[in-house]
């Protein structure tokens, strides 16, 4: 097989070429329409196994289609290449986490071009390269003059022994994942970005993502945003005078409310239990519950847990004094982190309330229990609830709002009785809090600011930007960041007033740096701005993004706000980054997501050095469509390999006659039958392909093309001018049809035919409606809607000779039972429909 198709010679010649002539080199040029397309940033972890080349096959597939359609098309590359896992991989390998990084971005950066992915490696970046991040900096700085970025307190994990903050995925069942020790929660102050000002315009502006994004991701976004409509109610502790404020919903259970309960973190809940008989088991309590992943403690199945803290409030709309609990369900990052709980009608808080013994109290019960009149029994007995009712209905034990419909009258007229007396408002809230940026890291971009005894909080000025992390500092096999330890980095003079200063030691969450990197590929190389306004102009927003569903949040949004602030600040013209959006499945093995960690992964090396580039990644686009989860295969890489073998030698016994070339006549007249089915067969492959590509259907194209290769091995052309013509638009098409799939394995057989110029700039094939006319066509016969037979025609056959055919039809005559027809329905070139 290799005589015929020899891969490695094959391939390496052609991604040589491709990088000395720079191929896939673009410029800004006003004059072309533009196209960008963009696979989700890759982290630099070491080798690339076969589950990761899915995202870039796919993006080349539409890259190399978009440019053969004459579109000038950026498809850039770079390196998301800071990050806590390289610094746990230096621990792990006693190694530097720069060094690491590098030394993962070159053998990606290699196997990237061993698969004949179409970048423009002009345009290569890397976040943990001073260029790069100095524009990071940039940004952060602006954001700081802003009033967007600013310093607050907040809980980490922090392990003493190491003396370091970890992250949550580092904290394993409470314990720090080197050494073992258990993790406490300190309070630190810390580097926050308000993304809360833009919740309402990140909400807003999926309406006009709607066409292009995946419905799913949209309701992630939308869900993670969170807003809800309800009303902050001032709580007052009993014997301080304090006031909590709570967010609620519902405020027309308010009279329901029978406990309140707080987050652990909570700015109170300390001084609350102070002096207390509750305090020590409220303190172990809280130290336990910090321990604990928030989405974790607030899942549903989780177990509901609390202490009182043995202190009460006053219910605001009766007066009554409640008690006042810690639970471990209640999340800081929602509304105030405090909540006033109604058991009767919040099934959380009923459970809640039936293990600690809290008081009940039913406040709705519905209308048409009301119309009964059987409500006593209900509303004296609350406590023997067997569950929350959580409908609505008619407010009941609500002071003057009883009677009311909830829905209808009671929350409007409880939040305008709350904003009369003072004692709370109407207002909207947000799931979305403010974005936590600080990392006590030592791989991060460092935050540009300094600390200065007489100025306070100073950003550093945009002409000493970058602040360079120092990278021949000795990183310490303990994880602590050696920059917190660094005078020579630390020590500086304040920017504004010159006296002695220190230097931020906290760096930069890694997601700020892939929040806007898709503009610095516009101008990867520019000094000047994070990009050139032109170059901004000519290619943002990107037309095509595509990476996994995994960042359908976080990534996702937080890019969507820095290109708002960005477009805020004068320096977009856009407010949304990605025009349109792909998220591929994923690669499975043995029943689970290939990965390292769960050593199921299958070698990209390996593969493409025993089958090629091509036909793993014909593969990878084959066995699945993009959108879905695709079963590894081995079988299926071999029938992938197999199929340009076929291919290979069907053009190596055709290209005598190919060569010799030949004129045939447009559309099929004329057309002896066996060119013209081979014709007819090439035009509807044409138009099959086409709208599955431009669906992103590429298995079912790549299985339209292997259906037309049944047919050309199975046709038997003369050798004669039309036949050798009909024969050489065959070769041409199979190879173009499968360029974007196997472009080396292409732009070789393209050669040897000796077609003119390379197969990247021809222009992808169109069909001709005239090509694909049928010798003849089906027909089918219904009797009152029903199918009784069928009968082939000429296209085009004019109506009365359907009808005639039709009535005349040997198996439609006996269904019809000697009856006349009332009436006979033509369908022209599909169906008669009779009635009798």
């Amino acid at each position: 097989m290799s005589s015929h198709y020899d891969f490695k010679a094959i391939e390496a010649k052609w991604r040589d070429k491709w990088r000395q002539e720079k191929t896939f080199r673009v410029i800004t040029d006003p004059n072309r329409k533009k196209f960008y397309l963009l696979e989700m940033f890759p982290y630099p972890s070491g080798k690339l196994h076969v589950g990761h080349l899915r995202n870039y096959a796919i993006g080349d597939a539409i890259a190399r289609r978009k440019r053969m359609d004459g579109y000038n098309v950026l498809h850039p590359i770079g390196w998301d290449s800071f990050g806590m896992p390289a610094e746990n991989a230096a621990i792990q390998h006693k190694s530097h986490p720069h060094k690491w990084t590098m030394g993962n971005i070159e053998e990606m950066r290699n196997q990237f071009l061993k698969m004949g992915i179409s970048y423009d490696w002009d345009r290569e970046v890397a976040t943990s390269h001073p260029g790069y991040y100095k524009w990071t900096q940039w940004i952060f700085a602006r954001m700081f003059d802003e009033g967007v970025a600013y310093r607050k307190k907040s809980f980490v994990n922090w392990c003493g022994p190491c003396g370091t903050v970890l992250a949550n995925e580092q904290v394993i069942d409470g314990n720090c994942w080197r050494c073992d020790s258990q993790v406490v929660q300190q309070e630190r102050e810390g580097w926050f970005l308000a993304i809360t000002k833009y919740a309402d315009d990140l909400l807003g502006g999926l309406q006009e993502l709607a066409d292009g994004w995946p419905e799913r991701v949209l309701t992630m976004q939308e869900n993670w945003i969170g807003k809800s409509f309800g009303a902050e109610v001032e709580f007052t502790v009993e014997g301080t005078g304090e006031k909590l404020m709570v967010f609620t919903t519902r405020p027309d259970t308010l009279y329901g409310a029978t406990f309140m309960a707080l987050a652990p973190e909570h700015p109170m809940v300390r001084e609350l239990i102070r002096g207390t008989e509750h305090e020590l088991e409220a303190r172990a309590f809280i130290d336990e519950t910090l321990n604990q992943d928030a989405t974790e403690r607030s899942a549903e199945g989780t177990e509901k847990k609390g202490v009182f803290t043995g202190r009460y409030a006053r219910n605001p709309m009766n007066n009554e004094k409640i008690p006042i609990w810690i639970a471990n369900f209640v999340l800081i990052e929602y509304g105030s982190g405090a909540i006033m709980s109604v058991p009767a009608h919040d099934q959380r808080d009923f459970d809640f309330a039936k293990k600690y013994g809290l008081n009940i109290r039913v406040v709705i019960v519905p209308g048409e229990l009301m119309e009964k009149g059987d409500t006593d029994n209900l509303i004296e007995n609350s406590n023997n609830l067997r569950e929350a009712y959580t409908g609505d209905g008619i407010m009941v034990n609500s002071g003057p709002f009883t009677g009311r419909h909830n829905r209808q009258e009671g929350i409007a007229q409880v939040a305008e009785h709350l904003k009369k007396n003072g004692i709370g408002r109407q207002t909207v809230n947000y799931r979305l809090r403010d974005w936590g940026v600080s990392r006590q890291r030592y791989w991060g971009a460092p935050i540009p600011m300094v600390h200065c005894d007489k100025c306070g909080v100073v950003r550093v000025p945009d002409e000493q930007l970058p602040v360079i992390l120092p990278t021949d500092i000795e990183f310490h096999e303990n994880g602590g960041s050696p920059i917190a330890k660094s005078d020579e980095f630390i020590k500086i003079e304040c920017p504004k007033c010159g006296a002695p200063a220190r230097r931020e030691t906290d760096t930069m969450d890694t997601f700020m740096c892939s929040s806007w990197y898709f503009n610095r590929y516009t101008s990867a190389r520019n000094d000047m701005a994070l990009a050139a306004k032109e170059d901004l102009d000519y290619w943002m927003p990107v037309d095509q993004y595509v990476g996994g569903i995994e960042h359908a949040i976080l990534h996702l949004l937080y890019s969507r706000f820095f290109t708002r602030f960005l477009h805020d600040i004068g320096v977009t013209g856009f407010q949304e980054p990605f025009r349109r959006l792909l998220t591929q499945g994923m690669v499975i093995k043995d029943g689970a997501k290939m990965s390292k960690s769960k050593g199921n992964v299958v070698s990209l090396d390996v593969m493409s050095d025993r089958y090629g580039a091509d036909a793993t990644r014909l593969f990878i686009l084959f066995a699945a469509p993009p959108e879905r989860d695709l079963e590894w295969s081995d079988a299926g890489i071999e029938g992938s390999f197999r199929f340009l073998g076929r291919v290979s030698r069907w053009m190596e016994s055709a290209m005598g006659i190919i060569r010799k070339g030949g004129e045939a006549p447009a559309g099929l007249d004329g057309l002896p039958s066996q060119a013209a089915a081979v014709r007819r067969a090439t035009h509807k492959t044409i138009a099959k392909v086409t709208h599955d590509m431009e669906r992103f259907q590429f298995n079912t194209a790549i299985a339209a093309v292997m259906e037309y290769m049944n047919t050309l091995g199975a046709a038997n052309l003369e050798d004669d001018p039309v036949s050798r013509a009909i024969m050489v638009e065959a070769a041409e098409s199979i190879l173009l049809l499968l360029a974007p799939f196997t472009p080396h394995f292409c732009s070789e057989m393209w050669e040897r035919m000796g077609k003119p110029g390379a197969i990247v700039d021809q222009p992808f094939p169109i069909a001709d409606s005239a090509c694909m006319v049928e010798e003849s066509i089906e027909i089918v016969v219904q009797i009152n809607g029903k199918l009784r037979g069928k009968f082939s025609v000429a296209p085009g056959a004019p109506r009365e000779e359907l009808e005639r055919l039709a009535l005349a039809n040997e198996k439609v005559l006996p269904h019809m039972g000697g009856k006349p027809a009332r009436k006979v329905i033509v369908v022209p070139n599909k169906l008669v429909n009779i009635v009798i």
